[in-house]
């Protein structure tokens, strides 16, 4: 079976943009008295869980045959050569509190290798987009990584922990290291979006532990085919299901790495 990446692609953006608008009307009426707890600074609504049902009837009418991998488990079918990974609402937390900061992410995995991102940023009616082959996109205008040289030249993005506290420490002392040797840190609080905005310059790196595959598998795809470089904090491959990240542009992504090495010693 031969897909076309770049149709699939763009009837994907358009599958987002429409849970998008569910997720924006939703916003308009939306009451704390939804919010169920997940865990520790954990939180879910039902607009999280219906978006992903809607995502879900959408994507497997586009691949019958793929599976997933989802962030509030409304599916648990496993695709034997597809499988799409998805958060449906990244960045509940600004969600539930009206700050205007979250996203979908949609990624697809063929045996295990990653073949197309999507992350639409719901407040700003930003589509960020590749596919195996492609250059990356946002609302059809091609994107790239930065050209910051130096961390002392650079914006960097991280983000809090909010349940794993046990390597906190070694987060302070790097946050502390990079408030002194970049133009700043922010914390959106929305990892895709994170990640999406290296992909387009906005960010010249990007690092956090804790993370779900559902969190980064769009935006790690993104950030490469935008030029970008993606590792583990060891340097290594495993970001995806690895639970820590670190992105950036890679001229300066050594340096980058290097000063998180110096930090979290595994």
């Amino acid at each position: 079976m031969v897909i076309d990446l770049q149709k699939l692609c763009q009837e994907v953006c358009t599958l987002a943009k429409q849970v998008g608008a569910f997720i924006k009307s939703e916003r308009a009426q939306f009451s704390t008295q939804s919010i169920e707890v997940k865990g520790k600074n954990d939180f879910v609504s039902y607009v999280d869980k219906t978006s992903e049902i809607k995502l879900i009837e959408g994507l497997s009418a586009l691949l019958p045959d793929s599976g997933f991998i989802a962030e509030e488990g409304t599916s648990t079918k496993k695709g034997e050569i597809y499988n799409w990974i998805i958060d449906p609402l990244d960045g509940t937390t600004n969600f539930i509190h009206g700050v205007p900061c979250y996203s979908i992410s949609i990624a697809l995995m063929c045996n295990n290798e990653l073949v197309l991102g999507v992350i639409y940023e719901i407040n700003l009616d930003e589509c960020f987009y590749a596919w195996e082959g492609s250059k990356a996109f946002m609302n059809q205008k091609e994107i790239n990584v930065s050209k910051a040289p130096t961390l002392a030249d650079s914006l960097i993005a991280t983000g809090f922990p909010y349940y794993d506290y046990n390597r906190m420490n070694e987060y302070l002392e790097l946050f502390k290291y990079f408030m002194k040797n970049t133009h700043g840190l922010r914390r959106l609080g929305s990892a895709a979006t994170d990640l999406a905005y290296v992909a387009c310059g906005r960010f010249d790196g990007f690092y956090e532990y804790s993370l779900q595959p559902w969190d980064v598998a769009a935006g790690a795809f993104i950030v490469k085919q935008a030029g970008g470089k993606i590792t583990d904090f060891n340097g290594n491959d495993n970001y995806i299901f690895g639970k820590e990240i670190v992105a950036g542009n890679s001229i300066l992504f050594a340096e980058f790495l290097s000063a998180i090495k110096i930090h979290f010693k595994n």
